[in-house]
């Protein structure tokens, strides 16, 4: 398992994938350890977690830079993913105790009845490249609060993430066996997935492996949760800031080179305002760097792989090629080159709905941006779409923005967002954007079972 820099193709690191006595090992630690976790109070899993954040948070000069030499952010970009992923976490603990305290039903004379939220047992955390620390986090704490073991298998690009948190739990003085991680090829994972010892499994990732993940868990009864692909409108309202909208919908577009789940792709701006917004969105793209990621003055780095800034090429050329109109000269971002990982952004107007960029999960620096007459052509777009994650309005009328909120078929409704994770609301999607939620009390639901207790009075 090799990682490969995409900001010059060296070789970073490479692994031996685990073998199939290291899997099973692995699993059976995890279940001893699950036994006694289970009972630990949940104050002390708390303090443990506490430890683990701060070491985190500690190193967070050393992991930025790696984090950038791994996936191409931008080193300048790199401390808030700590710092987030600090917020996050940090909230979960905060609030676990009173979502995994036991509720009490109405009194019953004679009775005492109450419902326990108990671990599920095992829990596998799949973890993206794309936000190494926020992602992973954000699904291993809460579940170690919970009171299930957890076992970490990230994406090979970021191999390193998962070493390190062993590391950060070690340091905190977790328990052996409580959490662990994996290095894993694609068929393993499906058969850990598979596996009767694991309980739950949370993923983030495409949809298409959301679907090989369901495969596999059939006929298990586990539960999932799946963060999956995203193909996010956003909708410029005409009574719209401008230059906030198009500064704000640039960032949430080109944050990691558009390669995220809810990275902005579709954009529809009301006729009123469409030619003004164009403009401004334009001049606020045509202000981003596209450099080597470890200069402290670049914006914008490179793709993950020349394999990925290819596919958008491709998306890029067809649409195109059925009409579509480019915005932005490639020549104005020298560093973009063909069949490397540098590749220029773009805005492509004279876009419909019959174009794969329109209709499918791009995962670049590209945004398609229609006109439209009003709020009723503007839903019926933003509906339009095989998936559902996350939907941005950029409005100053906050009832109407609401209004429209209401009838789309999305995970969430960000009014002018920018880039923004709120841990105290549900992250998850519809449709091919997944099930489930992580984080917000919901992901604790996920995370355990509800065991009911009828108690008579002899």
């Amino acid at each position: 398992m090799r990682i490969i820099s995409p900001i010059d193709g060296s070789l970073v690191a490479e692994r031996e994938p685990a073998t199939d006595t290291q899997i099973n090992t692995a699993l059976e630690r995890a279940l001893t350890a699950q036994r006694i976790w289970r009972t630990v109070s949940i104050t002390e899993r708390a303090r443990y977690c506490r430890l683990a954040v701060a070491t985190l948070a500690a190193q967070t000069r050393e992991i930025a830079p790696e984090i950038t030499l791994l996936i191409g952010r931008p080193v300048r970009e790199t401390p808030q993913e700590i710092k987030d992923t600090e917020t996050c976490v940090e909230y979960m603990i905060d609030i676990a105790e009173r979502y995994l305290e036991d509720i009490i039903t109405q009194p019953k004379t004679g009775f005492r009845r109450y419902m326990r939220r108990e671990p599920l047992g095992v829990a596998l955390c799949i973890a993206p490249w794309s936000h190494p620390y926020l992602a992973a986090a954000s699904a291993i704490i809460p579940a170690l609060m919970a009171g299930n073991c957890v076992i970490l298998k990230h994406s090979t690009q970021t191999l390193l993430c998962a070493e390190r948190f062993s590391h950060i739990f070690f340091e905190a003085g977790l328990p052996d066996g409580v959490f662990q991680h994996l290095h894993v090829k694609d068929a393993d994972m499906l058969r850990l997935i598979s596996d009767h010892r694991v309980r739950h499994v949370s993923f983030t990732g495409s949809s298409a492996t959301g679907v090989a993940i369901e495969r596999a868990a059939a006929g298990t009864f586990k539960k999932l949760t799946l963060e999956l692909g995203g193909n996010n409108p956003a909708y410029v309202f005409p009574d719209a800031p401008l230059h906030m909208s198009a500064a704000g919908i640039a960032k949430g577009a080109l944050l990691n080179c558009g390669q995220s789940n809810h990275a902005i792709e579709r954009i529809y701006a009301h006729e009123d305002i469409y030619e003004d917004f164009l403009d401004a969105l334009v001049a606020e793209v045509k202000h981003y760097k596209l450099a080597n990621p470890m200069q402290p003055t670049t914006t914008l780095g490179p793709m993950v792989s020349a394999q990925k800034a290819m596919a958008v090429r491709t998306q890029l050329d067809a649409a195109i090629a059925q009409g579509a109109t480019p915005c932005i000269e490639s020549a104005h971002f020298s560093d973009s080159c063909l069949g490397s990982t540098y590749l220029a952004p773009q805005i492509l107007t004279n876009v419909d709905h019959s174009m794969t960029l329109m209709a499918s999960e791009t995962f670049g620096p590209v945004m398609g941006v229609m006109k439209v007459k009003d709020d009723a052509e503007a839903v019926h777009f933003m509906n339009d779409s095989l998936y559902g994650l996350r939907a941005s309005l950029w409005a100053q009328d906050i009832a109407r923005a609401q209004a429209i909120g209401e009838q789309l078929q999305t995970g969430a409704v960000l009014m002018n967002p920018g880039i923004h994770i709120d841990p105290a609301l549900a992250w998850g999607g519809v449709k091919q954007s997944g099930c489930g939620s992580l984080l917000s009390e919901l992901a604790y639901t996920q995370l355990t079972q509800a065991k009911s207790y009828y108690l008579r009075m002899a």
